[in-house]
C-alpha cells in the first residue's frame, strides 16, 4: 500500500494533529482509532485532512516519524559508534535513564511508546523497529570494540537478548506509567542496566555461575 502525504500542513497545526492522533491510536488501538474524532478535534474537515494525508495509515506513519524524531532529539541520541568513546556503560546508563523519564516530560512521547505494542499496528511499524535493532547492533559492536561487551556470543544473539530485556521492561513500564512515579521509573531504568550488564559484560556469565554454585543453587 502506498502511504503518502499529499500537502504541507503548517508546523503548529501539524504538530497538534499528530499529537492528537498519537493519543487516539494509543488509547483505541490502530483499527479502532477514529479518524473522524481526530480531525474533528482539530477543527478539520475530511476533505481538508485528505489534502494532507491520503489515509489513516499515512497519518500513523507521520506520527511515528515526527514524534519519534522529536524523541531522538530530546534524548540527544548519539551515533552508536560514539559509545566507544569514554565510559561505554556510563553513557548507556544515561541514555536509558533519559528514555525512562521521557514519557513523563511530554505526553506525546508516552503515547508514541504505546504504539510499538499495539497488536494491530500497521506493518510499516516493523521498519522502525528494524532501525532500532540496527542501532542496537552498532552499539553492541562499539561495546565489543572497547572490551565493554563480551565478544564470545554472536552480535545477533546479543541483540535478541537485549531486545528481550528492553522491550519487555519498556512494555511493562508503559502499561503502568500512570501509576509509577519518577523515582519508580528510575528504578526500572536501573534494573534494565543491571540486567544488560549481567547479559553482556565480559565475565558476567562466569561470575553468575560461580555465585550460583557458591549458593548451592543451579542455573
Amino acid at each position: 500500500m502506498t502511504r503518502r502525504e499529499t500537502g504541507v500542513l503548517a508546523p503548529d497545526r501539524r504538530r497538534a494533529l499528530l499529537e492528537a492522533a498519537a493519543a487516539e491510536f494509543a488509547e483505541a488501538g490502530y483499527e479502532r482509532a477514529s479518524l473522524n474524532r481526530i480531525i474533528r478535534g482539530q477543527g478539520m474537515s475530511k476533505s481538508s485532512f485528505y489534502h494532507y494525508f491520503d489515509s489513516k495509515e499515512a497519518l500513523f506513519d507521520a506520527v511515528i516519524g515526527d514524534i519519534g524524531g522529536s524523541l531522538v532529539k530530546a534524548l540527544d541520541l548519539p551515533e552508536a559508534a560514539e559509545l566507544a568513546s569514554g565510559d561505554f556503560w556510563g553513557r548507556v546508563e544515561e541514555l536509558t535513564d533519559r528514555l525512562a523519564l521521557a514519557g513523563t516530560e511530554h505526553p506525546a512521547f508516552a503515547a508514541l511508546a504505546k504504539l510499538f505494542y499495539l497488536p494491530d499496528a500497521p506493518a510499516s511499524l516493523g521498519e522502525t523497529r528494524g532501525r532500532i535493532d540496527a542501532w542496537i547492533d552498532r552499539a553492541l559492536e562499539a561495546g565489543r570494540a572497547v572490551g565493554a561487551v563480551d565478544d564470545e556470543l554472536p552480535v545477533s544473539l546479543q541483540r535478541h537478548l537485549v531486545g528481550a530485556v528492553l522491550w519487555a521492561m519498556d512494555e511493562w513500564s508503559i502499561a503502568h506509567m500512570d501509576a509509577l512515579g519518577e523515582d519508580e521509573l528510575r528504578q526500572v531504568a536501573v534494573a534494565q542496566m543491571e540486567a544488560l550488564r549481567r547479559l553482556l559484560a565480559p565475565g558476567s556469565a562466569g561470575e553468575a555461575t560461580g555465585a550460583s554454585q557458591r549458593d548451592g543453587s543451579t542455573m
